[in-house]
């Protein structure tokens, strides 16, 4: 019996290792589609780390291009038929729209027992997604960005700027409103995210305002 234990381990290291080392997105799921276990493959897709996947629906991670399939493949798995399932489906990967299809197929020792579902992606194309338009400010606010990027006080950036504290304070509680940031490391957030500061330069430098 323990043999036999130890024999089980040694083959399920093994499939374990193959499942990572497939080129295909393939990942198993329980009958609701929240992911149990992931390969590399499939983690890359989503643009993050196997292990990050478990307990994602795979179904929010890819969206289903037509409702109507799901609401098939959920009525033939009450009903436990045992058949491939095919959804349409769209992701963003990568700065582009993806499109392909899941196939799953329902998986158990057993008819009688609950099935979990393999499930692998098929990439059929991808189209571009459309290049955000960078958001300009003005001079002065994206001087005053900048400075905060830095760590500047409200103080030092009134200095740079020739303003008072209180035309800084002003500047900031514009641009927050503008961009709904609840606090300065927010704001500094979006202005990267939004292209008005410049990624990867220190000191931290407007990419140009008008």
């Amino acid at each position: 019996m323990e043999r036999d234990r130890q024999e089980a381990v040694v083959w399920r290291n093994r499939a374990l290792a193959i499942f990572d080392r497939i080129s295909l997105p393939v990942a198993v799921c329980d009958v609701h589609g929240a992911v149990l276990l992931a390969n590399p493959a499939m983690a890359a897709e989503c643009g993050t780390a196997p292990g990050r996947l478990r307990g994602r629906n795979v179904l929010e991670l890819f969206r289903p291009q037509e409702a109507t399939q799901v609401e098939r493949i959920a009525r033939a798995l009450r009903l436990r038929h045992r058949s491939r399932y095919q959804v349409s489906v769209r992701w963003q990967a990568d700065g582009a729209e993806r499109y392909g299809e899941l196939m799953a197929d329902p998986v158990s020792d057993s008819v009688e027992a609950t099935p979990m579902l393999l499930v692998m992606l098929r990439v059929q194309g991808e189209r571009e997604a459309p290049r955000q338009a960078r958001v300009r400010v003005a001079p002065v606010e994206a001087h005053i960005l900048a400075l905060l990027a830095g760590g500047a006080t409200t103080a030092r950036a009134a200095r740079e700027t020739g303003l008072s504290a209180d035309g800084v304070t002003y500047h900031l509680r514009r641009l927050s409103a503008r961009w709904q940031a609840a606090n300065r490391t927010e704001l500094v957030a979006r202005a990267y995210a939004l292209g008005v500061l410049a990624a990867g330069v220190w000191p931290p430098a407007a990419t140009g305002a008008e």
